[in-house]
């Protein structure tokens, strides 16, 4: 998987993004950069079809998600606000307009929470890199990832507080799991930058790198230590930490052996313990493809 097939190419059309296939890493990088990678309709749409079709034909043992120019990302772009998701129909009746309002705005909403999601339920691990800004919906993306990475001059803002908004589409539900709770009420009641030195010393970030060049190579660097684990493994991994985060212990115990007692297989094991014996890459076996409703593949 060094390359697209010309046959693949179809999957990855996308006016916002580039889609890079490094061996069996996946780079998708926010493309954007004169809009300092504002997150238009392009991304919302753009983003969970192209993690879903990576994460549905297992073309991908890890996902690297970075950025160009020196910001990561502004947030949302401020023209979603101009769609006319918001309002019924201009010959509704008053009382079917304060229903539907509410209503399409919630649709809006879990529209953009689900296509940010679409990185926390990809099988295969996502690792962000970050550089420079990254602003409000920013945030949102990079804490649906498994892995953080950042330069030395990246900050980080839950800015929504203040144009005089509560961030709606995924910060607070996992931030909170990633910071100390009055660390996140600090950042969302102040709205300030939140420094990349901050962000490593309370773990939200793993890693902080000089340049941007010198933290893509370790993204990539990471990624291509994980995609050379069994990948059913590291998937099961990546399910048992997520399930145990959200549980007690002993629920976090029985789940792991139902995980373990279906999905187990010996001839990974033996692969993994004779690659680890020799010190040699594993020829595992991929993660299998699934059902794609909206593909004939």
């Amino acid at each position: 998987m060094n390359k697209l097939e010309v046959s693949d190419q179809k999957h990855y059309q996308s006016n916002y993004f580039d889609i890079e296939f490094l061996g069996h890493v996946a780079h998708i990088k926010l493309n954007r950069p004169e809009k300092r990678n504002a997150m238009n309709w392009d991304f919302w749409r753009d983003l969970p079809r192209i993690v879903g079709d990576i994460d549905t034909h297992a073309r991908a043992r890890c996902i690297v998600l970075s950025s160009t120019g020196p910001v990561f990302s502004a947030g949302l772009d401020l023209s979603l606000f101009g769609q006319d998701v918001f309002a019924s129909s201009k010959t509704a009746k008053m009382n079917e307009k304060e229903l539907q309002t509410p209503q399409n705005f919630m649709s809006f909403l879990s529209f953009l929470q689900d296509s940010i999601s679409s990185l926390q339920k990809a099988r295969i691990p996502v690792i962000c890199a970050i550089q420079g800004g990254c602003i409000g919906g920013g945030v949102d993306l990079i804490c649906s990832a498994d892995i953080r990475l950042a330069t030395n001059d990246a900050f980080f803002s839950i800015r929504e507080t203040k144009i005089g908004m509560v961030a709606d589409v995924g910060t607070f539900p996992r931030i909170v799991k990633l910071l100390p709770e009055g660390v996140v009420k600090e950042l969302a009641f102040t709205g300030r930058n939140f420094s990349a030195q901050e962000a490593k010393e309370y773990g939200f970030v793993n890693r902080l790198y000089e340049s941007h060049d010198a933290l893509i190579e370790g993204a990539l660097e990471i990624a291509n230590e994980i995609a050379s684990n069994s990948p059913a493994a590291v998937y099961g991994c990546k399910r048992v930490i997520d399930f145990s985060r959200d549980h007690t212990i002993d629920e976090g115990l029985e789940w792991i052996n139902m995980w373990n007692a279906s999905m187990l297989s010996q001839s990974e094991l033996l692969e993994g313990f004779q690659s680890y014996k020799s010190k040699k890459e594993g020829n595992f076996a991929e993660l299998p493809k699934l059902k794609d409703h909206f593909s004939k593949e």
